[in-house]
């Protein structure tokens, strides 16, 4: 899906112009749901299970952050508070989704603490922007073992309980394939590690479509108010060009409370799909309305 029109079909689903996809309506809420999460310390992957919990989900959060970092701010202990503050159930796993023992262990924990999994959410991500000439090993290994890797194996381990769920769903936080020389030629090293986990999900959505599990991606169609951001992408004058994380979270709850069998393997952005489904305001989510918003990698304006 690309950000673009849509228009109300006869079956009161929504047909996206670009891709040809329905888009179906919500369906709800996400109570008594139990989402497990790569990552979710801060940014986008703490707003999406905020807003999970605020339906009164159950969320379990794998995540590396287990002492403050003077370079980001937030822990998984910090991240579980706010869950709980936010009216869900949490439970804080600390580990590298890069360990298939810890894996196997936060699968556990979360089937034995809430019985079972009824969303995977690959949240978790390394970013480097360096070009080929530039990139470490160390940086280029990193970067495909926890965003490809971690994204096939933590949905790998989860599938036998997805499986039995009613509505069962994978979201990976990655971008469209767009395969435009601009996006190929940028930070190429990068580009294969988060179009390695736009692959994976769909490969996940065509193996176990018949069987109801949906795998869709979720992208933002501008930059979205992170430490990545400012770090990474020019600061406090980037952040303030940027959306704040809840526009992410309000699309991932929208894919996640419709039929599994409905909506999957889709490349979604974020503005995009809450479009369809009828939000035509979106100064809320600007950190600075006033200011002119920045594109995202990966999105053609």
């Amino acid at each position: 899906m690309t950000a673009t029109s849509s228009s109300s079909n006869s079956s009161g689903t929504t047909a996206d112009a670009a891709s040809g996809a329905t888009v179906p309506p919500a369906g709800g809420s996400l109570a008594g749901k139990t989402l497990l999460m790569s990552g979710g310390s801060r940014g986008i992957g703490l707003a999406i299970a905020v807003r999970a919990a605020q339906d009164g989900a159950n969320v379990v959060l794998l995540a590396k952050t287990d002492t403050p970092d003077p370079r980001l701010a937030g822990t998984i202990h910090t991240a579980a508070a706010s869950i709980e503050a936010a009216g869900g159930q949490v439970l804080a796993v600390a580990g590298d989704v890069r360990n298939d023992d810890t894996i196997a262990s936060a699968v556990a924990q979360t089937v034995e603490r809430f019985g079972g999994i009824d969303i995977v959410v690959n949240n978790a991500s390394v970013i480097s922007l360096d070009g080929t000439l530039t990139v470490s090993p160390k940086r280029y290994d990193l970067m495909q073992d926890v965003n490809v890797r971690g994204t096939f194996m933590l949905s790998k381990a989860a599938l036998p309980h997805l499986l039995e769920a009613s509505n069962p769903h994978i979201l990976s936080l990655c971008p469209p394939l767009n395969m435009s020389q601009k996006w190929l030629g940028a930070n190429p090293a990068y580009t294969l590690a988060k179009y390695g986990m736009t692959l994976t999900a769909m490969g996940f959505a065509a193996e176990f479509a018949e069987q109801g599990v949906a795998s869709n991606t979720l992208w933002p169609r501008t930059t979205i108010a992170t430490a990545a951001v400012a770090n990474l992408l020019g600061g406090e004058a980037m952040i303030r060009r940027s959306r704040h994380a809840i526009i992410m979270a309000d699309a991932a709850h929208a894919i996640l409370t419709t039929d599994s069998r409905q909506l999957t393997g889709q490349n979604i952005l974020d503005e995009e799909l809450l479009r369809s489904r009828g939000e035509t305001d979106f100064s809320h989510y600007a950190v600075d309305p006033a200011a002119e918003l920045m594109i995202d990698l990966y999105v053609d304006p």
